[in-house]
């Protein structure tokens, strides 16, 4: 399906030759899964002529060894899975400073403050609900109320998966280490039913084992891709709420870098029309980039940026800081 689109694309003129640096080859670090993001990497390659060598792996892992290999790294690109990873080797000071015209046009959500790493997709915090067990006057307006006696039982974490945690990191940062606590502590008193991911804990919504979940946007639309008749829907908090926190998959070059030019240019090949196309259309993830067709399975881009919270992303390193609270509430 993934070659179908990009062939699509290809035919329909939106890839089009491109001066490229000279350079023979890249190193990329991905913590983005290989088949999230392989295609469009072979369709940079096809295009550039360059080279492009992928170490995949965990991005927080990924992250540590860039910060271990230091001035030594092979790698070119750092591409994470999310902005608490970006914002940990930007504090430091491995990133290099992008160009101006890299963040043109783009929603301040979607750019560190620092100007040395970018987004390229986007995704959502939701809360996915039974169809068939869940009226609509359960559906929560905060995901402070999750700690209710109403839901007792019926709401699915997965506190060792990253996109929980970085939305944690980003309570801290909203509310604070205190509040953050207490929620993490009422919940964990609720009874929550685990799950070790995103996956899982939307599948277990349609087996019956739980009612809610607290998920990305981008797992459900896989199951209804599938399944038009999957029994599960997802929504979004009041205005504002935490739970509405938008995340990035974010992409920087190291400093490190011999290949600079290079490496740039394949920063802006991923907010070109057709990387962010196939951001959207396969991987069902949020462009950043205006003028992309909609994904009809997702909601207005719009619409989500009015909602979501006032978030620096640049402030969503403290993994640790939240890994420890976590440990604290007794969920890890």
């Amino acid at each position: 399906m993934h070659k179908k689109i990009l062939a699509g694309l290809a035919i329909a003129g939106t890839l089009v030759a491109a001066p490229f640096a000279a350079a023979s080859s890249l190193t990329l670090y991905s913590g983005r899964g290989e088949a999230m993001v392989q295609p469009i990497i072979d369709q940079f390659e096809k295009q550039s002529g360059i080279k492009v060598n992928v170490r995949y792996g965990d991005t927080a892992q990924l992250a540590v060894l860039v910060q271990e290999e230091g001035a030594r790294s092979p790698a070119d690109l750092y591409w994470g899975q999310d902005a608490g990873a970006m914002g940990a080797l930007s504090n430091q000071d491995m990133l290099q400073e992008l160009p101006a015209e890299i963040y043109e046009g783009l929603p301040a959500v979607y750019t560190s403050q620092k100007g040395n790493w970018v987004a390229l997709s986007g995704r959502s915090r939701v809360i996915a609900y039974s169809t068939s067990r869940v009226s609509e006057d359960e559906i929560p307006s905060s995901i402070f109320d999750l700690t209710q006696e109403r839901y007792k039982g019926r709401v699915a974490i997965p506190p060792t998966n990253g996109g929980f945690q970085a939305f944690v990191t980003g309570m801290r940062v909203q509310h604070g280490d205190d509040v953050t606590l207490q929620w993490l502590k009422d919940m964990k008193a609720n009874d929550p039913v685990y799950f070790r991911n995103n996956t899982t804990a939307v599948a277990g919504i349609a087996d019956g084992d739980v009612d809610f979940a607290l998920v990305n946007n981008y797992y459900l639309p896989r199951f209804v891709a599938a399944d038009s008749e999957f029994p599960v829907k997802q929504t979004y908090f009041e205005a504002g709420d935490i739970g509405n926190l938008i995340n990035v998959a974010g992409i920087a070059v190291l400093k490190s870098s011999k290949n600079q030019e290079a490496a740039q240019e394949f920063v802006k090949f991923m907010l070109s029309p057709a990387a962010q196309q196939y951001f959207t259309s396969v991987v069902n993830e949020y462009p950043v980039v205006s003028g992309i067709i909609q994904n009809p399975v997702l909601g207005d881009l719009d619409d989500l940026l009015e909602i979501a919270p006032e978030i620096d992303l640049d402030q969503l390193a403290d993994l640790e800081g939240t890994l420890k609270l976590l440990r604290d509430a007794e969920l890890l």
